[in-house]
């Protein structure tokens, strides 16, 4: 190649030009390819399909634990003799009994459970899970039963009803949590990544054939419960003077 020098200055001044200009439609030919191979935007709830199966159900536990924040503040007020209508406890508890019992609770007794045994590995964890899990079920059929109109104007099956949520919060609160800390991580390790990748597809099939809505909807329907209950504010909870 010949030194610029050589040619003169209008010369250089035009081969100048011809090679920025093919510089940059270089730059806007990689750019536009770039952008083509770049992934879409993605919509909300797209992500659910890169959900692992344990995340999947710790996102569960969310709504579970959400729950228990208003079988909670149903015992407070209900203790302290205040106006509870029996509504926002009964709809707490038939999320508790279709999403939590029927179908979450499921999956662990069908997918996780059986592992573990066949391993020999926490053994005794699972089998205090699956009695607890038994257990609850016993509780939601009683808190069904009791709240009611005439359930919470009876003195007696309002005690029934405050004891049968404060056991209910009380068992499923270390449940969760050890669950979450202890048999989830442990299953990961377990199965291995093959095995997870197979078992996000079955939970999210499960998931959309729900015929109460999957995740999402709970996460709606447990928002609409705390609004009812005056519970929805995060910020109400903040200790004040901190």
């Amino acid at each position: 190649m010949k030194n610029l020098s050589a040619f003169p200055s209008e010369e250089r001044r035009a081969f100048l030009r011809r090679a920025a200009g093919s510089g940059l439609a270089i730059i806007v030919a990689g750019a536009s390819r770039r952008a083509a191979a770049a992934p879409a935007a993605k919509k909300p709830g797209d992500d659910d399909e890169d959900v692992s199966p344990t995340e999947d159900l710790m996102r569960e536990h969310g709504i579970l634990r959400r729950l228990l924040l208003v079988y909670g503040e149903a015992v407070r007020r209900l203790e302290g003799k205040e106006d509870v209508k029996p509504e926002p406890i009964a709809r707490s508890a038939e999320i508790v009994r279709t999403f939590i019992e029927d179908y979450h609770e499921r999956d662990e007794e069908e997918y996780l459970f059986p592992r573990f045994e066949k391993a020999k590995k926490l053994v005794d964890l699972v089998t205090t899970l699956r009695a607890q899990h038994q257990a609850g079920r016993k509780l939601t059929a009683d808190i069904l039963r009791l709240a009611t109109a005439a359930g919470l104007a009876s003195a007696t099956d309002r005690a029934n009803l405050v004891d049968g949520m404060r056991r209910f919060v009380r068992m499923y609160e270390p449940h969760a949590a050890r669950e979450d800390t202890v048999l989830f991580p442990a299953f990961r390790v377990l199965v291995g990544e093959k095995e997870l990748d197979r078992l996000r597809d079955v939970f999210e099939d499960k998931e959309k054939a729900l015929p109460g809505g999957g995740f999402e909807k709970m996460v709606d329907a447990v928002t609409a419960i705390e609004t009812s209950m005056g519970v929805a504010d995060l910020a109400q909870f903040t200790p004040r003077g901190t």
